[in-house]
């Protein structure tokens, strides 16, 4: 029997199988349509992330570099500040000895300095004629007129015809220091010890020679002081007074010491002043040449310290060098 004789004869029957047919395609196509939404659920089940959250971890992110790199920046200051401590503690312990070193040659620079450019403008650029002396073993002219060499008087021969002036200083430096005396008088007093090495130096030395330190710098050059005070008195400002030294630290004791003894200030040290201080001996001896030119007279006070004497000082008719022990040349090589 086939379906078309069935609808002819049973109509009921017809609208049976023709529901049942709709029914099972609507249960295919929710079907389809769940397994579709099951396609499109995520596998692995876990909700999407919001901006919101995204932009809150990238700021707690943020804020945890900058506490690190804060804490490292304070780390590196604190280091810094170390660093900064230990040298400054380093430095300031070599500080006081290079201020020991640089105090004598500070003053003596200033001084110094002035006085260069005024010796440079007055520097007599034309060559010096050249005076050759006859030699001891050639025989003696009698005429002299014709040498044209200018005689300073020598004050090695003798110092007799001074000795009462001489001899009063001597007094007068024994007794009690007038601080208040006039410039280039001596302010100091003097033992019986220095006076007797004065008076050596004066009548027995002929006012050159060396003589045998007193100890220290800064009696040496009170006994110096003696001397060009006593000089003052003889020949006035016809004299001037050359000091060598071969360091600054050294010249600039020497500075201070005779201008506390002499009532001195600056303006008399210098080149066209009383007292040069000199480091080489070349230019003593160029200074000590051009006095004895100008008809003026050379003083030569050569510190303890100089272990030797140039050959040509000798030849000056003034000049006091002090000969130091080894003990004394080095301790003062230790404290420079």
């Amino acid at each position: 029997m086939t379906n078309t004789e069935i609808s002819d004869n049973n109509p009921e029957k017809e609208l049976i199988i023709d529901k049942s047919i709709s029914d099972d395609k609507t249960k295919q196509i929710s079907k389809k349509n769940t397994a579709q939404n099951k396609k499109n659920t995520p596998i692995n089940g876990k909700p999407t992330k919001s901006f919101d959250e995204i932009s809150n971890e990238i700021f707690r992110d943020l804020v945890l570099r900058k506490d690190n790199l804060v804490r490292e920046i304070k780390e590196l200051e604190t280091k810094k500040n170390e660093i900064e401590k230990d040298i400054e503690s380093n430095f300031k312990g070599q500080s006081d000895n290079i201020a020991k070193r640089v105090k004598g040659f500070q003053e003596y620079l200033t001084g110094a300095l002035q006085n260069l450019s005024q010796n440079v403008e007055k520097l007599e650029l034309v060559s010096q004629p050249i005076i050759v002396k006859p030699s001891p073993l050639d025989e003696k002219k009698e005429n002299n007129s014709t040498n044209n060499v200018v005689n300073v008087p020598a004050l090695s021969e003798t110092f007799k015809p001074d000795e009462e002036i001489i001899k009063s200083c001597f007094s007068s430096f024994t007794e009690q220091p007038d601080f208040y005396a006039e410039p280039w008088k001596l302010r100091r007093s003097l033992d019986s010890s220095d006076i007797e090495i004065m008076d050596d130096w004066f009548f027995n030395m002929g006012g050159r020679g060396s003589l045998e330190s007193r100890g220290s710098r800064q009696k040496n050059a009170l006994l110096s002081a003696g001397l060009i005070s006593i000089l003052g008195e003889l020949y006035g400002d016809q004299f001037q007074t050359l000091i060598l030294a071969s360091q600054p630290e050294r010249l600039g004791e020497w500075r201070r010491i005779l201008q506390d003894s002499l009532g001195l200030t600056r303006d008399d040290f210098g080149p066209n002043s009383g007292i040069v201080l000199f480091e080489r001996p070349e230019g003593v001896i160029e200074r000590a040449d051009r006095l004895e030119a100008n008809e003026e007279l050379p003083f030569i006070i050569i510190d303890a310290a100089e272990t030797s004497v140039e050959i040509p000082i000798l030849q000056f008719p003034l000049w006091v060098a002090f000969a130091g022990s080894d003990n004394e040349i080095y301790d003062d090589l230790e404290l420079n």
